[in-house]
């Protein structure tokens, strides 16, 4: 029946990574999928991938949306080939926030920063810049080396409480905490959220950027689906996960970044400087009201997600028809996600582009569409561009504004498939 849930029974269901109720729910099931991180490289070409399922459960107790399998993080953070300094908007939102929250907590240089998940040091050297003690804790060796080039000093290791044990012992215990889009990462919720409890100083401030469930249901955002995303959350589910470890939401922001998230600002629950905000009880409100804690919600998206895959691969049908040549933009890891659920190969995309060097040369995983850098546009002037990471679209399409001057034009496949002619 169209909008029904598929469920299983209890007895086959893995349990909830926060309540550990039994996953029975199926939010959508996206197949089997490689990880999104990984690369082909052209001696590889010849040999066999490893495809992982890519199904998505809901809890119906807690209401946090997982994976109802997952592949080891050792597996997928070990080496990564995303490199956050290559995005525009993340590190112009990095700085703003460190301008912020520089003000709003009196931050200096007898303050202690830590920034879990600090990737390249792309927040953090917007700190250490004002010459405040900063420290990045980043489980993939190869990213934490760019980080310590760019003169922030980096641990290389996954969070959770002997990390945080170990933090303090060597450096103190930290009076702002953040991470940026890591809490979706984390396989193990009590450990990770423990460990911050265990680093953040009894008067410090802890925020957590996170995509928002709500808008991954509203706006189609399937290709934000992949196996180094553990969960996905609404603000209240998130609120529980915190309070479970004695932590306090006491102000929320909406932004724009990753298609829509939260940044939750958080304090140790006994921390009366710091009263929960408006932002907080109304935010509250209005998931209830949107039915983000009733499974009905969350029934009708495979659906959607299905016609979504027919109506881009429709319009992909119909340029080849008329002998068009399409490339596209941005090897990020919602690109392995689209292209491999939607079947998207060298017949219908002729090679990738993208910023980033360690990119450059190797192939999508998968679909094995090879990756050139971005001046490969002019340089084979293709009819159509179609914009993978469909987030960063006003961004890219700002870097390649000359495929205009041949009659280029864009293709966007989320929300649904779509040719822009302009931003």
């Amino acid at each position: 029946m169209s909008g029904a849930m598929a469920t299983s029974t209890a007895a086959q269901a893995p349990p909830c990574r926060f309540c550990g109720a039994p996953l029975v729910h199926d939010f959508v099931d996206l197949g089997l999928s490689p990880l999104c991180q990984t690369h082909v490289e052209e001696h590889q070409l010849g040999e066999p991938e490893e495809f992982f399922p890519l199904r998505v459960r809901v809890c119906e107790r807690c209401f946090l949306v997982q994976l109802a399998e997952s592949v080891a993080p050792q597996r997928i953070f070990g080496e990564y080939a995303y490199f956050s300094s290559y995005v525009d908007a993340l590190v112009e939102s990095a700085r703003a926030h460190c301008e912020a929250m520089v003000k709003r907590l009196g931050l200096g240089r007898a303050s202690r920063v830590v920034e879990i998940a600090s990737n390249d040091g792309y927040a953090l050297q917007h700190y250490a810049a004002r010459g405040i003690p900063v420290l990045g804790v980043e489980p993939a060796a190869n990213v934490a080396a760019a980080a310590r080039e760019r003169g922030v000093p980096t641990l290389v290791r996954f969070f959770g409480r002997d990390t945080a044990r170990e933090v303090v012992a060597s450096h103190g215990r930290a009076d702002f905490v953040f991470g940026n889009n890591v809490l979706a990462h984390v396989p193990a919720l009590d450990d990770f959220v423990a460990g911050l409890a265990l680093l953040l100083a009894p008067r410090g401030t802890l925020t957590m950027e996170f995509p928002h469930v709500a808008a991954l249901i509203e706006g189609n955002q399937f290709d934000t689906i992949y196996h180094e995303h553990f969960s996905y959350f609404s603000f209240t589910t998130a609120e529980r996960v915190f309070a479970a470890h004695g932590l306090r939401v006491f102000d929320v922001e909406e932004i724009p970044l990753h298609g829509g998230s939260l940044r939750v600002h958080v304090c140790h629950d006994g921390d009366g400087a710091q009263p929960t905000g408006a932002r907080v009880a109304a935010l509250r409100a209005r998931e209830r009201e949107a039915g983000l804690g009733s499974l009905e919600t969350y029934a009708g998206f495979a659906e959607r997600v299905r016609a979504t895959k027919r109506d881009l691969l429709a319009l992909l049908i119909e340029v080849k028809r008329r002998g068009r040549r399409v490339a596209a933009y941005g090897a990020a890891g919602k690109a392995v996600t689209l292209l491999n659920y939607c079947g998207i190969r060298t017949d219908f995309v002729d090679y990738c582009v993208d910023r980033n060097p360690y990119k450059q040369g190797k192939y999508l995983a998968g679909v094995r569409i090879p990756i050139h850098p971005p001046e490969r546009l002019r340089q084979t002037r293709p009819d159509y561009v179609l914009i993978l990471p469909w987030n960063l679209r006003e961004e890219i399409v700002r870097h390649t504004a000359y495929v205009r001057d041949w009659g280029g034009r864009w293709i966007v496949p989320i929300p649904h498939a779509e040719v822009i002619e302009e931003p």
